[in-house]
């Protein structure tokens, strides 16, 4: 893995461990019942949440590939001409179950 990687990853990826467990526990939860909170969210949102718990040095084949399939997500989706409008709720949801908030500040 390139130190790149982990920068760029790292940069788009601008949830904190903390905020992004909230989210998918947020996300997953419904009227009638609770996703076990380990289990909370998507298979990508999950795999991202243990890539940010982990030291650099403490990373796999399976977390750079997790990493890598991320940051391209987030770059096809948030081009410098994709602004997030009123009413695009879900293509911001849909970005937070990774690990991105594209109404964060930089």
């Amino acid at each position: 893995m390139t130190d790149s990687l982990w920068d760029e990853f790292h940069r788009v990826v601008n949830m904190t461990s903390h905020e992004l467990e909230d989210w998918l526990r947020t996300r997953s939860a419904d009227e009638r019942s609770e996703t076990v909170p380990d289990q909370a969210g998507t298979p990508t949102g999950q795999e991202v949440l243990r890539v940010l718990r982990k030291r650099r040095t403490d990373l796999t084949t399976e977390d750079v590939k997790v990493m890598r399939k991320v940051v391209d997500r987030v770059h096809e989706q948030r081009r410098d001409d994709l602004e997030p409008t009123a009413g695009e709720a879900h293509w911001r949801h849909r970005l937070m179950s990774i690990g991105h908030d594209p109404l964060k500040p930089a």
